[in-house]
């Protein structure tokens, strides 16, 4: 199921934000990355306690290169009730991936590290653990996860191969 379609009127949720969100969901699955952001920026600033707006608030932002603006908006969906399981997932997994590449590979490693141990079968979340132990110079316990990025027909693996592929061509290339 795609975001959009997840983005449904959550129990005390302001009527018409659940339209608003799916509008800017569309937008960024779309390929209209820049209209997102600015939509949910705007929806950030009207709704700081909602955390699906958050969280799609700094997917928007990482989509378009800007990790470091992408932080704050993923460590406030986080810290809030009300992400879903799979968006709790992706949050835990996007940070965790952004804090790498912005080179800070412990508060990558610490992220990931609490992903996996609060959904211990996430093979996507151990990758990129994988991948955050090797930039924090830990490679021997990155080689022991790296093996599931080349073996898992897991959705969740699948679902970031492209991102994975990208990053295992040159694990320095924090790009």
């Amino acid at each position: 199921m795609k975001a959009a379609e997840q983005a449904g009127q959550a129990p005390g949720r302001p009527e018409g934000l659940a339209d608003r969100l799916g509008a800017a969901v569309r937008l960024r699955e779309d390929g209209r990355s820049e209209e997102a952001r600015e939509l949910l920026v705007r929806l950030g600033a009207e709704h700081p306690e909602d955390a699906e707006v958050a969280y799609q608030t700094a997917w928007a932002h990482d989509v378009l290169g800007l990790e470091a603006e992408a932080v704050p908006h993923y460590r406030r969906a986080l810290s809030l009730p009300g992400l879903s399981e799979t968006d709790r997932r992706g949050a835990l997994l996007g940070l965790g991936s952004t804090y790498r590449v912005l080179d800070r590979a412990e508060e990558a490693v610490a992220t990931l590290s609490g992903g996996v141990q609060e959904f211990p079968d996430d093979a996507a979340l151990r990758t990129f653990l994988a991948m955050a132990l090797y930039s924090a110079g830990r490679p021997k316990e990155a080689l022991e996860l790296t093996v599931v990025a080349d073996t898992s027909a897991d959705p969740g693996v699948t679902a970031y191969e492209r991102a994975i592929r990208h990053y295992a061509r040159d694990l320095d290339d924090l790009s």
